[in-house]
């Protein structure tokens, strides 16, 4: 039993992407900052896709592979602090449905 710990799991980073409903929730805010762009009248709809694109990218490329450690308090002496988001997805097996759904959506984007 882990004593202060709000959480079951020992690094809540490792199955985020397996939450019911954040696949819905990431093509949701994908579509908003689409609509938002769509929004700036003077942009065309090739350069909103195309900002959409490389904000998606850029955001993503931050979030997965250049933030390091976790948000949580982990009980892993700090094993994970040293990992990107990418790295701690499903315990960083590869090929999981996390890891192919966040590989084919710039592709699909």
């Amino acid at each position: 039993m882990n004593v202060g710990v709000a959480h079951s799991e020992v690094n809540p980073n490792t199955r985020v992407m397996n939450s019911r409903g954040i696949w819905l929730a990431y093509v949701i805010s994908v579509g908003v900052l689409h609509v938002v762009l769509l929004s700036i009248p003077f942009f065309s709809i090739p350069v909103v896709w195309t900002l959409t694109n490389v904000i998606h990218n850029l955001v993503m490329y931050l979030l997965l592979h250049t933030v390091k450690g976790t948000p949580f308090e982990t009980p892993d002496q700090g094993k994970d602090r040293l990992l990107t988001h990418w790295e701690q997805i499903d315990y960083g097996t590869q090929c999981t449905s996390s890891r192919k759904f966040l590989s084919i959506s710039p592709v699909v984007l």
